[in-house]
């Protein structure tokens, strides 16, 4: 998105000083929003087994989880914009940690399902959308670098809370390690306590706020956030055909996207692998995607790759399935290693580009709206496609059909992506050409009376149709009878006679007889 500038925004961003210390609050919080129900599936086996549940009811957990926090996007820029990112994100925070605390005294899955899934995953929301407003605020020209900072956290906690997770269910029970886990949710509170709001009082607004009653104040900002509410539903976006591809593929990566997360522990201890090396398994993909983010945001930026990016998209999800079609094969730990950090390269390149495609497609005005969109209409396969996977667990009693199952939905969006960007990209262009040749056709027909009938005589180039190309090649002719030598020294360099008397012009082509009969009727006319 273009930077807004400062004129727009009302103040001068600090572009640094206290935005650091904001930073390093947001990337706690968005760390703990995109990591933690991922890190959460440790607990899974423990809790399947006390309340007997199958494994497609156990992944209903982290699916409503992700799909509330994704979903409670549009509520959280609410409260954000009307009291600001510092009160959300500690509200956030203490509905995480209240969540895990209430979720530890649970007796059923449905009470997970609301305490973990409704009330965590909200409590993430606002964290989430809170932390990305904030750093907005306090940064323009460094934004890209401090959202970059910020959005680190994701991989660096998936990092370390898998094995702690792992450690704390080995010493404690689930039942413990989600009251220690409330308790380090509440540091999201001390991360929100960072976010000092910006004072944008300037004398102007001094000043009307003085002129204007409170009453007409408070109308007038209430039509111009329903202006804004209205302006954001745009329906106009699905008669996009790019905006359309885009979406279909997106929703069938998430899909099966987060399934393999949710049972890759489960299925590492299938394969007689032990509980804390199975853990394991989780760091070493957020550790390879930590790295692999970054690298493929400098890759799509060369200028090969960039007027492609939607193909580098299109292969990322490729790459993404074949590894999940390919994980069935594994028998080991040593080949599971191989498969988490593989699965770590495709799912971070795919993350670092999918909203940069986004933006490729739609441009800086359509993209706030679509980007909305996007997010909301990604809950649905979020919210489906774990549940799904695991009742192919329930059914075959097999991990492997829930790898090849979500690599094959993959794999198949991003061949869906890779054709019809080309058909998009490839009608794109038939567009703009029959677009350009009707502005040309408009422009001919708009144009002055003077100008088209001049134009005719200035675009002539058959011999005989106009007068300077007769004088040229009559005197060509002339020059070229030997009977008459004396008038081929009266021809310039250019080719154009200095000056030939018409009687001249009539005997000369008397006696060239039959070279100059076509001109013999045309000379008639000089003057």
């Amino acid at each position: 998105m273009p930077h807004a500038s400062e004129a727009e925004l009302g103040y001068t961003p600090l572009d640094g000083g206290w935005g650091w210390v904001v930073v390093f609050g947001a990337f706690i919080s968005i760390g703990f929003s995109y990591s933690f129900s991922k890190a959460l599936t440790v607990f899974f086996n423990d809790i399947q087994e006390e309340f007997h549940v199958s494994y497609s009811d156990i992944a209903w957990v982290a699916s409503i989880m992700l799909a509330t926090m994704y979903a409670g996007g549009p509520v959280s820029s609410i409260l954000v914009n009307r009291f600001g990112s510092r009160p959300v994100t500690i509200l956030g925070g203490l509905m995480c940690g209240l969540s895990m605390v209430a979720a530890s005294f649970g007796n059923s899955i449905i009470h997970l399902y609301v305490c973990i899934g409704v009330i965590g995953g909200l409590g993430l929301s606002f964290n989430l959308n809170a932390s990305l407003t904030i750093i907005s605020k306090y940064f323009l020209v460094r934004r890209p670098l401090a959202n970059g900072l910020a959005m680190t956290g994701s991989p660096v906690f998936l990092c370390f809370l898998a094995p702690l997770n792992q450690y704390l269910l080995y010493n404690f029970g689930w039942r413990g390690s989600f009251l220690i886990l409330g308790a380090l949710l509440l540091n999201c509170c001390v991360a929100g306590s960072l976010m000092k709001p910006i004072v944008q009082a300037t004398s102007t607004s001094k000043d009307t706020s003085k002129k204007d009653p409170e009453g007409q104040a408070s109308n007038t900002k209430l039509k111009a956030k329903c202006m804004n509410s209205v302006k954001c539903v745009d329906f106009s976006l699905f008669r996009d055909r790019g905006f359309i591809i885009y979406l279909i593929g997106n929703i069938m990566f998430f899909f099966g996207a987060y399934a393999p997360i949710v049972f890759l522990s489960a299925y590492a201890v299938s394969k007689d692998v032990d509980e804390f090396s199975a853990a394991s398994l989780l760091s070493i993909m957020g550790f390879v995607d930590m790295f692999i983010r970054p690298g493929t945001g400098l890759v799509a930026n060369t200028k090969w790759i960039r007027p492609r990016i939607q193909y580098f998209l299109s292969f990322a999800m490729v790459f993404n399935g074949v590894c999940h079609l390919l994980c069935p094969l594994t028998n080991g730990y040593a080949s599971l290693v191989v498969y988490a950090a593989f699965f770590g390269i495709g799912f971070g390149m795919v993350f670092a580009l999918i909203f940069e495609c986004l933006m490729d497609l739609m441009g800086p005005q359509k993209f706030p709206r679509a980007v909305g969109f996007v997010t909301i209409l990604e809950c649905c396969p979020m919210l489906l496609g774990p549940p799904t996977a695991g009742a192919l667990v329930d059914i075959f009693d097999d991990y492997s059909y829930l790898f090849i199952m979500c690599g094959a939905v993959i794999l198949t969006g991003g061949l869906f992506l890779f054709v019809m960007n080309a058909y998009n990209y490839h009608m794109v262009n038939k567009e703009r050409s029959a677009k350009n040749q009707e502005l040309q056709r408009e422009d001919l027909q708009e144009r002055p009376p003077e100008l088209a009938r001049e134009e005719p005589a200035s675009e002539q180039t058959e011999p005989g149709t106009g007068d300077e190309t007769f004088v040229v090649l009559l005197m060509m002719c002339i020059c070229q009878c030997p009977r008459r030598p004396f008038l081929s020294t009266r021809v310039t360099i250019s080719g154009v006679p200095p000056f030939i008397p018409h009687e001249a012009l009539e005997s000369e082509l008397r006696g060239l007889g039959e070279i100059a009969s076509p001109f013999r009727k045309r000379s008639s006319g000089l003057q």
